[in-house]
C-alpha cells in the first residue's frame, strides 16, 4: 500500500515538473498592440492650417502580451508611421506633430517585428500592428492653411542645389524640407532646378512637364514635387 502511495506521488510531482517545464518553456508572446489617444485633432474651422504647425500630443503604445496576459508600455519599442507625412509627423519616441503644410485625417501606426519571443521561442505572426487616427481641421472646410493649396517640394540623390519659382513664392535650398501656400487655386508655377557644381540635375518627379527641366504644376490642389541632385 506504501508502495503505490509513493508511487502517485512520484507520479505527480513527476507531472506538476513536466507542466512547469512547459509553462516556462512559453516566453511572454506580443498579441496586440493599442495606441492612447485612439484619436486626435487638431485646430478648428477658425484657424488657418499653418497657425496650427507644431501643435504635438504625446501617443502611448501598449502592448497585450499572453504568457502570462499583461499589458505593457512598449511606446519606446515599437516603429512609428505617418501615413502622410505632409499632414502630421511622428517621430520615434511617439510625439505626434502637425507641419502646417496640410489639413484632413491621417492614418498613424505602431508596429513591432517579432517571429520570436526574447527567449527565443517561436511566437504566431511575425508582424503586430496598432493604429490611431490624427486630425486636423480644414479651416472653413478649405484643404489649404492660408486658404490656398499647397505645394511641396522635397530633394533626393547625392548632390545639392537650389530651386525657385515663377512667379516667385518659393525658393529653396538642398536637403531642406520645402513647402508653401502663396499660390492660389489654379495657378500655373514653374519650377526651376539649378545644381550646384559639381552637382549635376538629376530629374523631376510629381511635374505636369515630365521629367525635364523646368517643372510646370497648375495648383488645382495640393501638389507634391520632387527634385534630384546627382
Amino acid at each position: 500500500m506504501i508502495r503505490k502511495l509513493v508511487g502517485l506521488v512520484v507520479l505527480v510531482l513527476v507531472a506538476t515538473a513536466l507542466l512547469s517545464f512547459s509553462s516556462c518553456g512559453r516566453d511572454q508572446e506580443l498579441v496586440g498592440i493599442s495606441i492612447q489617444p485612439g484619436t486626435e485633432t487638431f485646430g478648428d474651422t477658425n484657424t488657418p492650417v499653418g497657425a496650427d504647425a507644431g501643435l504635438s500630443v504625446q501617443l502611448r503604445a501598449l502592448g497585450s502580451y499572453i504568457h502570462p496576459p499583461v499589458t505593457k508600455d512598449i511606446t519606446s519599442q515599437v516603429t512609428w508611421v505617418s501615413n502622410d507625412t505632409q499632414m502630421l509627423t511622428v517621430d520615434s519616441s511617439g510625439v505626434l506633430t502637425v507641419t502646417g503644410i496640410s489639413c484632413g485625417s491621417s492614418l498613424i501606426s505602431a508596429t513591432v517585428k517579432t517571429g520570436k519571443s526574447a527567449g527565443g521561442i517561436s511566437s504566431s505572426g511575425a508582424i503586430v500592428t496598432g493604429y490611431m487616427t490624427g486630425s486636423v481641421v480644414c479651416p472653413n472646410g478649405n484643404g489649404g492653411g492660408s486658404g490656398n493649396p499647397a505645394l511641396t517640394l522635397t530633394f533626393t540623390g547625392t548632390g545639392s542645389g537650389t530651386v525657385s519659382s515663377t512667379p516667385g513664392g518659393l525658393s529653396c535650398n538642398s536637403p531642406n524640407f520645402c513647402a508653401t501656400q502663396r499660390f492660389t487655386s489654379g495657378s500655373s508655377i514653374t519650377l526651376t532646378a539649378a545644381p550646384n557644381s559639381p552637382s549635376t540635375f538629376g530629374g523631376w518627379s510629381g511635374c505636369d512637364s515630365g521629367i525635364t527641366n523646368p517643372c510646370t504644376v497648375t495648383l488645382n490642389g495640393n501638389r507634391n514635387v520632387t527634385v534630384m541632385f546627382n
